[in-house]
């Protein structure tokens, strides 16, 4: 690798300008913000990393591949990314413009720096590294760019699936999210399903006064309350009769690989700062994201923004399930369906994103291979992380197209994806050049 390293010393300017002009396209997937920009830019960003590329209509935002052969009987890889970003979110939570990078100590800021503009760059500028050193690829290469991830990849696993002969591949790699809490680099072989739904619990038709109204009038923000407590318990377990159905439990291996994870729960938590950690039963925070969880993200009283002495008319909570592997979507989604009908009949039930669970087992094809070559390209032995705690529509790869998939993460842990001043550092997203390409050396060798 010293000649890909010396390559991406000598360009690392010029890859620092091309980073920070993706990042100034907007492609905002939830509101549609710069996305007819976006998927002509990101066909230009393959086409400018020697692969012959196209844009596929998947009856939403499009799909953006790309490929490029490799020498006769090589493996053939995918490589899958998301061009799609997050809402910027609030501007007065921002030290500088979302969509105009700006560096900082060390790291470059704005939304898509490391989820995922970032990190699929670093996996193209890979490609060309690969292409001007040794004067070609060590294996043949599709990449997807996904321009739905951030609103649960709706078409992905029917547009791969028509495309299924096309992606006869060997495995897939991605790389998305920070690398494990230690920092140390990291392979994830699996990642969490997700169902993101809405609970709606309506009363009068305006806010009452709750002094006239008190004890007369229904109180959807109390009958919104009584529902999700009976929804999980205070031990943490989570009380939806069914939703667990087909949870496959951890091999030897993966509670082995899980256990050797380096963590300091105490640092880890007061970093966040808290002092306690949330009800459970007694696993390790690795185990904990491995697992099943009920989260409430947000609770509302919609007429009610400034604090009123009133009954309000409406009562919102948003929550999210992550899913374990063995848990299917639908399954989770008809338990919801029966406990808030049985619990709480008028209250309405709106889902949004939905991803399955992914799993890759340890000792997978070409695991070993991918550790390796991230071992190799950081000069220290890899970490294996059974599921990463996030979701990724990976289940489109390892189900749809029955492919091993690796996770090679190669943000910083304090990346904030999602929030307000996202960054990445910028040695590791040069480092991350370095690491695609060896990881495609070593699949290549194999």
């Amino acid at each position: 690798m010293d000649s890909v390293k010396e390559y991406v010393r000598r360009h690392r300017l010029r890859h620092e300008l091309e980073l920070a002009d993706w990042i100034a396209v907007p492609s905002v997937s939830a509101t549609g913000e710069g996305m007819d920009q976006a998927a002509p830019y990101a066909l230009e960003l393959l086409e400018r990393s020697g692969l012959d590329a196209r844009i596929v209509d998947t009856g939403g935002w499009p799909l953006v591949v790309g490929h490029a052969a490799g020498p006769p009987d090589s493996p053939h890889v995918v490589i899958y990314g998301h061009y799609d970003v997050q809402p910027a979110g609030p501007p007065e939570e921002w030290h500088s413009p979302p969509f105009e990078a700006s560096i900082r100590d060390g790291r470059m800021y704005g939304r898509g720096t490391g989820d995922n503009k970032g990190q699929h760059f670093a996996q193209l500028l890979a490609l060309r590294a690969l292409r001007d050193v040794d004067g070609g690829l060590p294996c043949s290469v599709t990449v997807l760019l996904d321009g739905e991830e951030e609103i649960g990849s709706p078409n992905l696993t029917a547009t791969l699936t028509a495309m299924r002969e096309e992606l006869a591949a060997d495995l897939a790699v991605w790389s998305d999210g920070p690398v494990h809490d230690s920092y140390e680099p990291t392979v994830a072989l699996g990642v969490r399903g997700a169902v993101a739904f809405e609970i709606t619990v309506r009363g009068a038709n305006s806010a009452l006064h709750s002094g006239n109204w008190g004890n007369v009038a229904p109180n959807p923000a109390w009958e919104l309350t009584w529902l999700l407590s009976t929804m999980r318990a205070p031990d943490g377990r989570v009380t939806v009769d069914g939703y667990d159905a087909g949870v496959t439990p951890l091999t030897d291996a993966e509670l082995d690989a899980l256990r050797a994870l380096p963590i300091d729960p105490a640092a880890m938590l007061a970093g966040a700062g808290l002092d306690r950690m949330d009800a459970g039963h007694g696993q390790d925070i690795n185990e904990r994201l491995a697992t099943p969880t009920f989260t409430i993200n947000s609770l509302t009283c919609r007429d009610n923004d400034e604090h009123r002495t009133v009954i309000p008319s409406v009562a919102v909570a948003r929550c999210d399930l992550r899913l374990a592997c063995g848990q299917r979507s639908e399954t989770v989604i008809d338990a919801l369906r029966a406990h808030v009908e049985k619990h709480l009949p008028h209250a309405e039930l709106r889902f949004g994103a939905i991803m399955e669970a992914s799993r890759t087992l340890p000792d997978a094809p070409y695991a070993d291979l991918v550790l390796r070559g991230v071992t190799e390209a950081h000069g220290k032995r890899a970490l294996a992380v059974p599921a990463l705690g996030g979701s990724l529509p990976i289940a489109a790869l390892t189900d749809g197209l029955a492919l091993p998939c690796y996770g090679i993460a190669l943000a910083n842990v304090d990346e904030r994806n999602h929030a307000p001043n996202e960054n990445f550092e910028l040695e590791r997203f040069h480092q991350g050049i370095v690491t695609a390409a060896s990881v495609l050396t070593s699949v290549g060798r194999r």
